[in-house]
Protein backbone atom coordinates (compact mmCIF):
# COMPACT_ATOMS: atom_id res chain seq x y z
CA UNK A 1 0.00 0.00 0.00
CA UNK A 2 2.86 2.36 0.99
CA UNK A 3 4.13 2.00 -2.79
CA UNK A 4 1.00 2.50 -4.39
CA UNK A 5 0.54 5.12 -2.40
CA UNK A 6 3.90 6.72 -3.16
CA UNK A 7 2.87 8.27 -6.61
CA UNK A 8 -0.19 9.79 -5.49
CA UNK A 9 0.31 11.01 -2.03
CA UNK A 10 0.42 15.00 -2.87
CA UNK A 11 -2.76 15.09 -4.15
CA UNK A 12 -3.99 13.37 -1.37
CA UNK A 13 -2.40 16.13 0.69
CA UNK A 14 -3.71 18.30 -1.53
CA UNK A 15 -7.22 16.65 -1.28
CA UNK A 16 -7.41 16.82 2.54
CA UNK A 17 -6.43 20.96 2.68
CA UNK A 18 -9.46 21.21 -0.50
CA UNK A 19 -11.52 19.24 2.00
CA UNK A 20 -10.85 21.25 5.29
CA UNK A 21 -11.62 24.51 3.88
CA UNK A 22 -15.04 23.59 2.00
CA UNK A 23 -15.75 21.23 4.94
CA UNK A 24 -15.50 24.31 7.27
CA UNK A 25 -18.08 26.58 4.47
CA UNK A 26 -20.62 24.10 4.77
CA UNK A 27 -20.91 24.78 8.18
CA UNK A 28 -20.06 28.43 8.38
CA UNK A 29 -23.29 29.11 5.52
CA UNK A 30 -25.49 27.77 8.66
CA UNK A 31 -23.75 29.17 11.58
CA UNK A 32 -23.22 32.62 9.82
CA UNK A 33 -26.55 32.82 8.05
CA UNK A 34 -28.22 32.47 11.36
CA UNK A 35 -26.44 35.30 12.98
CA UNK A 36 -27.24 37.93 9.67
CA UNK A 37 -30.64 36.54 10.75
CA UNK A 38 -31.35 34.45 7.31
CA UNK A 39 -34.22 32.10 7.74
CA UNK A 40 -34.23 28.45 6.90
CA UNK A 41 -35.81 28.94 3.58
CA UNK A 42 -33.47 31.34 2.60
CA UNK A 43 -30.16 29.14 3.74
CA UNK A 44 -31.98 26.13 1.71
CA UNK A 45 -32.11 27.89 -1.46
CA UNK A 46 -28.41 28.71 -0.71
CA UNK A 47 -27.56 25.42 -0.07
CA UNK A 48 -29.04 24.24 -2.98
CA UNK A 49 -27.11 26.75 -5.14
CA UNK A 50 -23.72 25.11 -4.08
CA UNK A 51 -25.58 21.47 -5.44
CA UNK A 52 -26.56 23.44 -8.56
CA UNK A 53 -22.98 24.47 -8.94
CA UNK A 54 -21.99 21.03 -8.22
CA UNK A 55 -23.68 19.81 -11.37
CA UNK A 56 -22.99 22.41 -14.03
CA UNK A 57 -19.32 21.72 -12.74
CA UNK A 58 -19.85 18.28 -13.77
CA UNK A 59 -21.00 18.70 -16.71
CA UNK A 60 -18.45 21.54 -18.09
CA UNK A 61 -14.97 21.24 -16.53
CA UNK A 62 -14.06 18.30 -19.38
CA UNK A 63 -14.90 20.16 -22.32
CA UNK A 64 -12.62 23.08 -20.34
CA UNK A 65 -9.73 20.86 -19.68
CA UNK A 66 -9.62 19.61 -23.59
CA UNK A 67 -9.38 23.23 -24.52
CA UNK A 68 -7.14 24.81 -21.92
CA UNK A 69 -5.23 21.37 -20.08
CA UNK A 70 -5.82 20.22 -16.26
CA UNK A 71 -3.04 22.65 -14.71
CA UNK A 72 -4.81 25.85 -16.08
CA UNK A 73 -8.17 24.57 -15.02
CA UNK A 74 -7.19 23.46 -11.74
CA UNK A 75 -5.43 26.67 -11.02
CA UNK A 76 -7.83 28.81 -12.25
CA UNK A 77 -10.69 27.32 -10.30
CA UNK A 78 -8.61 26.99 -7.23
CA UNK A 79 -8.08 30.29 -7.34
CA UNK A 80 -12.35 31.27 -8.06
CA UNK A 81 -13.10 29.32 -5.16
CA UNK A 82 -10.73 30.80 -2.99
CA UNK A 83 -11.55 34.21 -3.60
CA UNK A 84 -15.32 33.17 -3.23
CA UNK A 85 -14.26 31.93 0.19
CA UNK A 86 -13.41 35.42 1.21
CA UNK A 87 -15.99 37.20 -0.13
CA UNK A 88 -19.15 35.87 1.79
CA UNK A 89 -18.33 37.98 4.55
CA UNK A 90 -18.03 40.64 2.30
CA UNK A 91 -21.50 40.41 1.04
CA UNK A 92 -24.27 39.38 3.44
CA UNK A 93 -26.92 39.14 1.53
CA UNK A 94 -28.92 36.13 1.05
CA UNK A 95 -29.32 36.58 -3.65
CA UNK A 96 -25.28 37.30 -3.13
CA UNK A 97 -24.47 34.29 -1.38
CA UNK A 98 -26.47 31.95 -3.51
CA UNK A 99 -24.59 33.58 -6.45
CA UNK A 100 -21.34 32.45 -4.58
CA UNK A 101 -22.35 28.99 -3.51
CA UNK A 102 -22.96 28.54 -7.21
CA UNK A 103 -19.50 29.74 -7.66
CA UNK A 104 -17.72 27.45 -5.05
CA UNK A 105 -20.01 24.42 -6.58
CA UNK A 106 -19.39 25.03 -9.88
CA UNK A 107 -15.43 25.15 -8.66
CA UNK A 108 -15.38 22.12 -6.21
CA UNK A 109 -16.94 19.98 -9.19
CA UNK A 110 -14.26 21.09 -11.44
CA UNK A 111 -11.60 20.57 -8.95
CA UNK A 112 -12.88 16.81 -8.48
CA UNK A 113 -12.75 16.19 -12.35
CA UNK A 114 -8.92 17.52 -12.27
CA UNK A 115 -7.92 15.46 -9.31
CA UNK A 116 -9.75 12.21 -10.41
CA UNK A 117 -7.96 12.35 -13.40
CA UNK A 118 -5.09 12.63 -12.33
CA UNK A 119 -5.71 9.76 -9.99
CA UNK A 120 -6.91 7.59 -12.79
CA UNK A 121 -4.11 8.05 -15.19
CA UNK A 122 -1.85 7.58 -12.22
CA UNK A 123 -3.08 4.03 -11.48
CA UNK A 124 -3.07 1.10 -12.90
CA UNK A 125 -5.45 -1.86 -13.48
CA UNK A 126 -3.64 -3.33 -10.28
CA UNK A 127 -3.74 -0.09 -8.18
CA UNK A 128 -6.61 1.06 -8.82
CA UNK A 129 -9.41 0.08 -5.93
CA UNK A 130 -6.49 1.23 -3.37
CA UNK A 131 -5.32 4.31 -5.05
CA UNK A 132 -9.02 5.14 -5.25
CA UNK A 133 -10.20 3.86 -1.69
CA UNK A 134 -7.08 6.55 -0.40
CA UNK A 135 -9.08 9.50 -1.79
CA UNK A 136 -12.14 8.71 -0.18
CA UNK A 137 -10.58 8.27 2.74
CA UNK A 138 -8.89 11.55 2.39
CA UNK A 139 -11.98 13.55 1.21
CA UNK A 140 -13.83 11.94 4.03
CA UNK A 141 -11.04 12.98 7.09
CA UNK A 142 -10.70 16.36 5.41
CA UNK A 143 -14.63 16.74 5.78
CA UNK A 144 -14.59 15.63 9.45
CA UNK A 145 -11.55 17.50 10.40
CA UNK A 146 -12.85 20.77 8.94
CA UNK A 147 -15.88 20.63 11.46
CA UNK A 148 -12.90 20.85 14.35
CA UNK A 149 -11.30 23.80 12.98
CA UNK A 150 -14.37 25.32 13.08
CA UNK A 151 -14.11 25.79 16.99
CA UNK A 152 -10.80 27.77 17.02
CA UNK A 153 -12.64 30.86 15.51
CA UNK A 154 -15.77 33.04 15.46
CA UNK A 155 -17.99 32.47 12.78
CA UNK A 156 -19.90 36.28 13.30
CA UNK A 157 -15.67 37.24 11.84
CA UNK A 158 -13.67 37.03 8.89
CA UNK A 159 -11.57 34.36 10.09
CA UNK A 160 -12.83 31.19 9.78
CA UNK A 161 -13.73 32.46 6.36
CA UNK A 162 -10.62 33.19 5.70
CA UNK A 163 -8.91 30.41 7.16
CA UNK A 164 -10.92 28.55 4.69
CA UNK A 165 -9.89 30.35 2.15
CA UNK A 166 -6.06 29.74 2.96
CA UNK A 167 -6.68 26.24 3.12
CA UNK A 168 -7.61 25.74 -0.14
CA UNK A 169 -5.10 28.28 -1.92
CA UNK A 170 -2.64 26.35 0.10
CA UNK A 171 -3.89 23.02 -1.12
CA UNK A 172 -2.71 23.71 -4.84
CA UNK A 173 0.72 23.93 -4.32
CA UNK A 174 1.73 20.39 -3.64
CA UNK A 175 -0.93 18.98 -6.49
CA UNK A 176 0.36 21.41 -8.85
CA UNK A 177 4.17 21.28 -7.79
CA UNK A 178 4.18 17.09 -8.09
CA UNK A 179 1.49 16.48 -11.09
CA UNK A 180 2.45 15.71 -15.06
CA UNK A 181 -0.04 16.48 -17.70
CA UNK A 182 -2.73 14.15 -18.54
CA UNK A 183 -4.69 13.42 -21.07
CA UNK A 184 -8.42 15.20 -21.57
CA UNK A 185 -10.75 14.00 -19.15
CA UNK A 186 -12.65 11.66 -21.82
CA UNK A 187 -16.27 11.22 -19.68
CA UNK A 188 -19.15 9.27 -21.50
CA UNK A 189 -22.17 11.11 -22.25
CA UNK A 190 -24.85 10.08 -19.32
CA UNK A 191 -27.15 7.53 -20.40
CA UNK A 192 -30.93 9.14 -20.18
CA UNK A 193 -33.09 9.19 -17.85
CA UNK A 194 -35.78 6.58 -19.99
CA UNK A 195 -33.20 4.31 -20.78
CA UNK A 196 -31.24 4.04 -17.44
CA UNK A 197 -34.75 3.96 -15.62
CA UNK A 198 -34.96 0.82 -18.12
CA UNK A 199 -32.08 -1.06 -17.01
CA UNK A 200 -32.32 -0.45 -12.77
CA UNK A 201 -35.78 1.25 -11.85
CA UNK A 202 -34.64 0.52 -8.28
CA UNK A 203 -31.11 2.87 -8.66
CA UNK A 204 -32.75 5.61 -10.68
CA UNK A 205 -35.57 6.09 -8.44
CA UNK A 206 -33.49 5.63 -5.09
CA UNK A 207 -30.29 7.71 -5.84
CA UNK A 208 -32.67 10.37 -6.74
CA UNK A 209 -34.19 10.39 -3.70
CA UNK A 210 -30.73 9.48 -1.73
CA UNK A 211 -29.37 13.25 -3.54
CA UNK A 212 -31.96 14.64 -0.98
CA UNK A 213 -30.94 13.01 2.09
CA UNK A 214 -27.24 13.55 1.09
CA UNK A 215 -27.76 17.53 0.65
CA UNK A 216 -29.90 17.56 3.64
CA UNK A 217 -27.20 16.12 5.73
CA UNK A 218 -24.59 18.09 4.66
CA UNK A 219 -26.27 21.34 3.86
CA UNK A 220 -28.59 21.80 6.37
CA UNK A 221 -27.02 20.20 9.36
CA UNK A 222 -25.56 23.35 11.13
CA UNK A 223 -28.81 25.20 10.07
CA UNK A 224 -30.37 22.68 12.16
CA UNK A 225 -27.99 22.99 14.44
CA UNK A 226 -28.34 26.52 15.34
CA UNK A 227 -32.28 26.69 14.89
CA UNK A 228 -32.30 24.25 17.93
CA UNK A 229 -29.96 25.96 19.72
CA UNK A 230 -26.54 24.02 20.02
CA UNK A 231 -23.54 25.54 20.96
CA UNK A 232 -21.12 26.17 18.35
CA UNK A 233 -18.75 23.09 19.68
CA UNK A 234 -22.04 20.98 19.27
CA UNK A 235 -22.96 21.85 16.32
CA UNK A 236 -19.22 21.26 14.57
CA UNK A 237 -19.19 17.73 16.32
CA UNK A 238 -23.13 17.20 14.62
CA UNK A 239 -22.02 17.99 11.25
CA UNK A 240 -19.05 15.93 11.63
CA UNK A 241 -21.00 12.57 12.91
CA UNK A 242 -22.65 11.96 8.98
CA UNK A 243 -18.72 11.88 7.57
CA UNK A 244 -17.70 9.69 11.03
CA UNK A 245 -20.77 7.23 10.41
CA UNK A 246 -19.39 7.15 6.49
CA UNK A 247 -16.04 6.39 7.31
CA UNK A 248 -16.69 3.50 10.04
CA UNK A 249 -19.76 1.81 8.27
CA UNK A 250 -18.74 1.95 4.44
CA UNK A 251 -16.66 -1.35 4.80
CA UNK A 252 -19.39 -3.96 6.87
CA UNK A 253 -21.75 -2.31 4.14
CA UNK A 254 -19.51 -3.05 1.63
CA UNK A 255 -18.36 -6.69 2.66
CA UNK A 256 -22.03 -7.64 3.13
CA UNK A 257 -22.80 -6.08 -0.74
CA UNK A 258 -20.57 -9.01 -2.46
CA UNK A 259 -22.20 -11.49 -0.44
CA UNK A 260 -26.53 -10.97 0.13
CA UNK A 261 -28.65 -9.41 -2.29
CA UNK A 262 -28.15 -5.70 -2.64
CA UNK A 263 -31.75 -5.11 -2.46
CA UNK A 264 -31.91 -6.20 0.58
CA UNK A 265 -29.17 -4.56 1.95
CA UNK A 266 -30.09 -1.09 0.47
CA UNK A 267 -33.74 -1.82 2.31
CA UNK A 268 -32.31 -2.39 5.21
CA UNK A 269 -30.01 0.39 5.22
CA UNK A 270 -32.87 2.75 4.16
CA UNK A 271 -34.87 1.38 7.39
CA UNK A 272 -31.65 2.18 9.61
CA UNK A 273 -31.81 5.73 7.79
CA UNK A 274 -35.73 6.08 8.93
CA UNK A 275 -35.01 4.91 12.35
CA UNK A 276 -32.20 7.14 12.68
CA UNK A 277 -34.62 9.87 11.58
CA UNK A 278 -37.33 9.26 14.49
CA UNK A 279 -34.54 9.28 16.99
CA UNK A 280 -33.34 12.90 15.70
CA UNK A 281 -36.91 13.93 16.27
CA UNK A 282 -37.89 12.15 19.79
CA UNK A 283 -34.01 13.55 21.43
CA UNK A 284 -34.67 16.62 21.18
CA UNK A 285 -33.81 17.59 24.91
CA UNK A 286 -30.54 15.86 25.02
CA UNK A 287 -27.91 16.19 22.10
CA UNK A 288 -26.46 12.68 22.11
CA UNK A 289 -29.61 11.45 20.40
CA UNK A 290 -28.83 14.20 18.15
CA UNK A 291 -25.17 13.10 17.73
CA UNK A 292 -26.13 9.35 17.26
CA UNK A 293 -29.18 9.70 14.87
CA UNK A 294 -26.50 12.01 12.58
CA UNK A 295 -24.03 9.27 12.84
CA UNK A 296 -26.01 6.59 11.81
CA UNK A 297 -27.84 8.84 9.48
CA UNK A 298 -24.70 9.43 7.77
CA UNK A 299 -23.23 6.29 8.06
CA UNK A 300 -25.76 4.59 5.56
CA UNK A 301 -26.63 6.97 3.15
CA UNK A 302 -22.84 7.15 1.52
CA UNK A 303 -22.97 3.47 1.39
CA UNK A 304 -26.35 3.64 -0.19
CA UNK A 305 -24.57 5.89 -2.98
CA UNK A 306 -22.04 3.06 -3.56
CA UNK A 307 -24.66 -0.16 -3.26
CA UNK A 308 -27.01 1.58 -6.27
CA UNK A 309 -24.27 2.21 -8.76
CA UNK A 310 -22.69 -1.45 -7.72
CA UNK A 311 -26.86 -2.62 -8.28
CA UNK A 312 -26.77 -0.94 -11.64
CA UNK A 313 -23.59 -2.20 -12.79
CA UNK A 314 -25.03 -6.07 -12.11
CA UNK A 315 -27.79 -5.49 -14.54
CA UNK A 316 -26.24 -3.66 -17.56
CA UNK A 317 -22.97 -4.68 -19.85
CA UNK A 318 -19.86 -3.47 -19.62
CA UNK A 319 -20.00 -1.08 -22.48
CA UNK A 320 -22.64 0.60 -20.76
CA UNK A 321 -21.52 1.26 -17.34
CA UNK A 322 -19.80 4.83 -18.29
CA UNK A 323 -22.72 6.04 -19.40
CA UNK A 324 -25.12 4.51 -16.76
CA UNK A 325 -23.04 5.66 -14.33
CA UNK A 326 -22.84 9.48 -15.62
CA UNK A 327 -27.00 9.02 -15.61
CA UNK A 328 -26.71 7.90 -12.07
CA UNK A 329 -24.62 11.14 -10.81
CA UNK A 330 -26.81 13.76 -12.85
CA UNK A 331 -29.61 11.82 -10.96
CA UNK A 332 -28.44 11.94 -7.77
CA UNK A 333 -26.79 15.95 -8.45
CA UNK A 334 -31.03 16.93 -9.23
CA UNK A 335 -32.14 15.47 -5.86
CA UNK A 336 -29.05 17.26 -4.17
CA UNK A 337 -30.54 20.52 -5.30
CA UNK A 338 -34.29 19.69 -4.54
CA UNK A 339 -33.55 18.78 -1.03
CA UNK A 340 -32.87 21.83 0.57
CA UNK A 341 -35.79 23.17 -0.28
CA UNK A 342 -38.25 20.84 1.28
CA UNK A 343 -36.22 20.90 4.43
CA UNK A 344 -35.68 24.54 4.80
CA UNK A 345 -39.62 24.60 4.48
CA UNK A 346 -40.45 22.32 6.93
CA UNK A 347 -37.94 23.90 9.49
CA UNK A 348 -39.76 27.35 8.64
CA UNK A 349 -43.12 26.39 8.39
CA UNK A 350 -43.26 23.69 11.84
CA UNK A 351 -39.60 23.71 13.49
CA UNK A 352 -36.18 23.51 13.70
CA UNK A 353 -36.51 19.86 14.43
CA UNK A 354 -39.01 18.87 10.86
CA UNK A 355 -35.41 18.69 10.10
CA UNK A 356 -35.43 15.36 10.68
CA UNK A 357 -38.97 14.99 9.56
CA UNK A 358 -38.06 15.98 5.94
CA UNK A 359 -35.16 13.11 6.22
CA UNK A 360 -37.67 10.15 7.61
CA UNK A 361 -39.84 10.30 4.52
CA UNK A 362 -36.93 10.16 1.82
CA UNK A 363 -35.23 6.89 3.84
CA UNK A 364 -38.69 5.48 3.75
CA UNK A 365 -39.59 5.83 0.37
CA UNK A 366 -36.11 4.36 -0.54
CA UNK A 367 -36.76 1.18 1.82
CA UNK A 368 -40.59 0.57 0.17
CA UNK A 369 -39.51 1.22 -3.35
CA UNK A 370 -36.87 -1.62 -2.96
CA UNK A 371 -38.88 -3.71 -0.97
CA UNK A 372 -41.20 -3.62 -3.69
CA UNK A 373 -38.79 -4.12 -6.59
CA UNK A 374 -37.91 -7.44 -4.45
CA UNK A 375 -41.07 -8.38 -5.86
CA UNK A 376 -41.09 -7.52 -9.28
CA UNK A 377 -37.29 -9.19 -10.48
CA UNK A 378 -35.45 -12.24 -9.61
CA UNK A 379 -32.35 -11.34 -7.98
CA UNK A 380 -29.01 -11.77 -10.12
CA UNK A 381 -26.86 -14.46 -8.47
CA UNK A 382 -23.98 -13.47 -5.81
CA UNK A 383 -21.39 -14.94 -7.40
CA UNK A 384 -22.55 -13.04 -10.79
CA UNK A 385 -22.22 -9.35 -9.11
CA UNK A 386 -19.86 -6.72 -9.74
CA UNK A 387 -18.11 -5.82 -6.85
CA UNK A 388 -18.43 -2.95 -4.22
CA UNK A 389 -16.31 0.29 -3.80
CA UNK A 390 -17.06 2.49 -1.77
CA UNK A 391 -17.10 6.04 -3.85
CA UNK A 392 -18.28 9.30 -1.97
CA UNK A 393 -21.55 10.58 -3.44
CA UNK A 394 -19.74 13.93 -3.84
CA UNK A 395 -17.24 11.86 -6.66
CA UNK A 396 -17.12 12.91 -9.91
CA UNK A 397 -17.87 11.08 -13.05
CA UNK A 398 -14.16 10.41 -13.23
CA UNK A 399 -14.11 8.39 -9.79
CA UNK A 400 -17.31 6.86 -10.01
CA UNK A 401 -16.47 5.23 -14.28
CA UNK A 402 -12.88 4.71 -12.86
CA UNK A 403 -14.53 2.53 -9.60
CA UNK A 404 -16.73 0.82 -12.18
CA UNK A 405 -13.91 -0.19 -14.51
CA UNK A 406 -12.35 -1.45 -11.45
CA UNK A 407 -15.69 -3.32 -9.88
CA UNK A 408 -15.43 -5.48 -13.10
CA UNK A 409 -11.92 -5.94 -13.37
CA UNK A 410 -12.63 -7.50 -9.90
CA UNK A 411 -15.41 -9.90 -10.44
CA UNK A 412 -13.51 -10.87 -13.74
CA UNK A 413 -10.25 -11.74 -12.12
CA UNK A 414 -12.82 -13.79 -9.12
CA UNK A 415 -14.34 -15.60 -12.10
CA UNK A 416 -10.90 -16.48 -13.58
CA UNK A 417 -9.61 -18.14 -10.08
CA UNK A 418 -12.91 -19.53 -9.47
Amino acid sequence: MIQVLSSVWALLVGIVFIMLGNGMQFTLIGLRGDIEGFSPAQLAVITSGYFAGFLLGAQGTPRMIRRVGHVRVFAALGSFMSAGLIAFPLLTDPIAWTVLRLLVGFCMSGVYVTAESWLNDASTNATRGKVLSAYMIAQTLGLIGAQGLLTLGDAATSVLFIGASILVSVSFAPILLSVSPVPAAAITRPMSLPRLFSFAPLSTVGILILGGSYSTLLGMGAVFGTQAGLSRNEIALFAAMPFAGALLLQYPIGWLSDRIDRRLLITGCAVIGTAASALGWIGSDDPVPLFAAAFIAGGVTTPLYALFLAYTNDYITVEDMPAASGGLVFTFGIGAIGGPFLTGWAMQAISPYAYWLALAPTFAAIALYAAWRMTRRESVQVSDTESYLGVLPSASPVAVEAAGAWAVEQAEGGDALG
